[in-house]
């Protein structure tokens, strides 16, 4: 007999599940969240849960919010059990659960008005969001934001109803000035190299086409700092349901499976104020910027490195491509002979010893994250995680044969179809336009690269191109474990 997730049922769990070490009702809200997904309920949540179970900062709660129709069935879900989420955590043989509950509301997607009320209260002090890599209206090729999407220019002519996460922030900056109520701050916690400054030009930029005074005071007074976020956590589906209620007799609606390790690293810019985090394991800093590139370039570019052709071998997990002849080779020659010499060790860190933390970390059998997750969105994680060690490469004369054939195995994805023949999903906001510009290069591989606004300065130069185009060739013509085996040999 199995017990459904609410706040009625925590005296009630077995004692193989940790309950939340504090009472809910003495919590209040101090934060707003965009995007309650999983790695929100893994991470950030995780740690205030941990905190508030010290006794410490009850008024940082988190109140949900979402812009998204996918947001509404995480909040229906969610609010069926209080707002509580079973985070499970996973490595070797054990599997770890826990019941935390930082979370104290979630504000209706679509409900503008209730929006910005909650994000004109002075108790919220910090707006923080976790949008995907895609959600900043940027540039892949520049990083700059663009102000020309039509997002952004039907938010700019109705900021009084926005539709995006950066209209309802920038309308409800606009009420708290207009108050007296002093600014919260905005803490991104995406994968985005420098994410407090591309939040920042994302916010600023659409304020500048309401009002350019209104730009200039959100630049001088709302503090938006960069952060590093870490911690694998795959995608909910009814397996991952199905195992917590048949291990630990427990019903939950969307719980979270996870790796065990975590990190948080935090530029220390609050000026409204901050939850002690640094008590439970997080790690403020003012240049956060080394920790962020070594995660971005080694762990992101990493999972990258291994997608596409676990992908095109029919490989469905992440550990089972860690456990394949050639692709962990793959993973670990590529990061020692093209990566590391481009990623300036942070403080105190070993860089030998975080790649093989990262593949020790991918190959973990029990978190069965998908390839298919892997490969989602190429279109702005190769802009961000693949193309700038590249760039940096080129600049120093260095070779790029291996960071071209990423480029290549994502190229020969997105034709759409694996090397037994089987037909690849749709898995990019872009799919259309880049399986088109794959089939045509098949027989021209420069016509992938033609797709400036994402490999940018890469495109011109003409060693990335041969590269690019002789590993392309090369996966046509004589598929992807014998190109493996080149790169591998040296003889690619």
């Amino acid at each position: 007999m199995s017990l459904k997730l609410s706040n009625a049922a925590l005296a009630s769990v077995g004692r193989d599940i940790a309950v939340p070490g504090y009472r809910r009702a003495d919590l209040s809200a101090g934060i707003m969240h965009f995007g309650v997904g999983n790695f929100h309920r893994a991470h950030q949540a995780v740690y205030l849960d941990d905190l508030f179970a010290r006794g410490r900062d009850h008024d940082w709660a988190i109140v949900g919010a979402g812009v998204r129709d996918a947001d509404k069935a995480v909040r229906a879900a969610l609010q069926q059990q209080d707002w509580l989420t079973t985070v499970v955590e996973q490595e070797g043989t054990h599997s770890k659960a826990r019941i935390i509950g930082p979370h104290i509301d979630f504000v209706p997607p679509g409900d503008v008005a209730a929006n910005l009320e909650r994000l004109s209260r002075p108790e919220i002090r910090i707006v923080s969001m976790t949008i995907t890599e895609g959600g900043y209206y940027i540039s892949p090729a520049t990083q700059e934001f663009d102000a020309a999407h039509p997002d952004i220019i039907a938010d700019a002519r109705a900021i009084d109803a926005p539709k995006t996460v950066f209209g309802l922030i920038v309308a409800g900056l606009a009420r708290r000035r207009a108050a007296g109520v002093a600014p919260f701050t905005v803490m991104s916690c995406d994968n985005i190299p420098g994410n407090g400054h591309v939040c920042e030009n994302a916010v600023a930029g659409l304020a500048e086409l309401v009002d350019p005074e209104l730009a200039r005071w959100i630049r001088a007074n709302v503090a938006f700092p960069n952060s590093m976020v870490d911690r694998i956590t795959p995608a909910t589906t009814n397996r991952e349901r199905d195992a917590l209620r048949d291990k630990f007799g427990l019903e939950d609606n969307w719980p979270v499976f996870c790796e065990e390790f975590r990190q948080w690293v935090l530029e220390d810019k609050f000026p409204a104020g901050r939850p002690r985090l640094e008590d439970v394991g997080v790690t403020f800093t003012a240049n956060v910027a080394p920790y962020e590139l070594m995660k971005i370039r080694i762990l992101n570019g990493g999972h990258a490195a291994i997608a596409y052709p676990a992908a095109l071998l029919d490989i469905h997990f992440v550990h089972q491509a860690m456990a394949d002849s050639q692709v962990p080779a793959f993973l670990d020659q590529l990061t020692r002979r093209e990566i590391l010499s481009v990623v300036p060790a942070p403080p105190d860190t070993d860089l030998a010893a975080y790649q093989s933390l990262i593949a020790r970390r991918f190959a973990n059998p029990k978190i069965e994250d998908t390839i298919e997750r892997l490969c989602f969105d190429g279109s702005n994680r190769q802009p961000k995680f693949i193309l700038p060690t590249v760039l940096d490469r080129l600049k120093s004369g260095a070779d790029v044969k291996g960071l071209a054939l990423v480029s290549a195995l994502w190229c020969r994805y997105c034709y759409g179809e694996t090397e037994s023949g089987r037909s690849v999903a749709p898995n990019d906001p872009s799919w259309g336009r880049l399986q088109t510009a794959a089939k045509l290069a098949r027989a021209n591989p420069s016509a992938f690269l033609e797709m400036k606004d994402i490999f940018g300065g890469a495109a011109q130069n003409a060693a990335y191109v041969a590269a690019f185009s002789g590993a392309l060739s090369k996966l046509w013509g004589q598929g992807v474990r014998a190109t493996l085996a080149e790169y591998l040999d040296g003889r690619l």
